[in-house]
Parts: structure tokens; C-alpha cells; sequence
């Protein structure tokens, strides 16, 4: 597993469509996750610190968590299969150890009100991930994207239909101001 946190937050603004990008705590890949509007709002109001005058759906379900004795332990981005990321909770229950399925959106937006670490299985961010550093050396073009690759070895055949909807969501983004949110929660790295 590898340990990612909420880089940023991004509009798409052709479509308004919403992307969380996660960056791994010890490397330089990002993984861009497709949200609603709703779930980025859930994701950004902690983030933020932004004060609420009554709880959201999100904050409800951690107090009603925590009413029954368990605690969230971390979130994990497990699976991407047709263009779909799947999550889990992971939660501590009177010492036993729990695993309920979840939608990423709904994972993470209770991962950063709880403080507790998000991390993704390394199938699903070797498939996704990718690295947005246009200033190293090695950098080579795909579809019109520039890619880092991640080693030596040839790279896996890309499935680009599959892959149109990011590429399409990329080439909107504006790429300098990427450095900007090089802080996790808490002052994380």
C-alpha cells in the first residue's frame, strides 16, 4: 500500500466536472480520481476548515461511528476496474478489525475529518497514477501527455479508451501552479 493525501482539488473548466488528486507521500506520482460537485464540497469543507452550522452527511456518519465504538483507521483505494476506483473503510470496532466497501469520494471526505491516512494498493496506482513533472529530464510523450516513466522496463500496453476521459480532463488543467499544495494535512509531507 502506498500512503497518498489530498493534493488538490480541481474544476475542469470546459465541463465543470470535479478531480481529486491525490499525491504519494514518498514519490512524485499523482492519481486523479473523478468526483461530483457534492463529493468535492464534502472533501474541500474540512480541508479548508470551513465551519458548518449543522453536521453534513459525512460529519454524521463519523459521529454516529464513533457513538457505536468504532473508529476509522484508514481508507484504502483498492481496485479500478471499467474506469471505476473502489474504496474501503478500514475501522477499529472493540478490537475488531472491519472493512466496509465505499465509494473513494465518500472515503476520503471521512479520512480528512478524521485525520487518519488514505492509501491506495500499488496495482491501482501503477494503472493510474501518473507523474506530472515536466521539468525532469526523462520525460517522454504520450497521446499528447507528458509522462515520466516510472522505470526502465517497456511500459505496459495503454488502454486508450479507457484512459480518454483523463487525458481529456489533463490538457485543461493548468500545470504551474501544481507546486503549490506540496503540504498534506496537518503539515504532512
Amino acid at each position: 500500500m502506498i500512503e497518498v493525501f489530498v493534493e488538490s482539488i480541481r474544476v475542469n473548466m470546459a465541463n465543470y466536472k470535479r478531480v481529486v488528486m491525490l499525491k504519494e507521500k514518498s514519490e512524485g506520482r499523482y492519481l486523479p480520481i473523478w468526483i461530483g460537485h457534492f463529493e468535492a464540497d464534502a472533501i474541500a469543507i474540512p480541508l479548508q476548515n470551513v465551519q458548518v452550522s449543522r453536521p453534513l452527511t459525512h460529519d454524521l456518519l463519523r459521529s454516529v461511528l464513533a457513538a457505536m465504538g468504532a473508529k476509522i483507521v484508514s481508507v484504502i483505494i483498492n481496485d479500478l476496474a471499467d474506469e471505476t476506483f473502489f474504496a474501503k473503510l478500514v475501522l477499529d470496532h472493540e478490537g475488531r478489525h472491519l472493512e466496509i466497501d465505499s465509494r473513494p469520494s465518500d472515503a476520503i471526505a471521512l479520512a480528512v475529518r478524521a485525520g487518519v491516512p488514505i492509501y491506495v494498493a500499488e496495482a491501482v496506482i501503477d494503472q493510474a497514477g501518473m507523474r506530472l513533472d515536466s521539468e525532469a529530464d526523462e520525460i517522454e510523450e504520450i497521446e499528447g501527455e507528458q509522462i515520466r516513466p516510472e522505470s526502465s522496463e517497456p511500459a505496459p500496453a495503454v488502454d486508450d479508451e479507457r484512459l480518454s476521459i483523463f487525458r481529456q480532463f489533463i490538457e485543461t488543467l493548468d500545470m504551474d501552479d501544481l507546486d503549490k499544495g506540496k503540504e498534506g494535512p496537518a503539515g504532512t509531507k
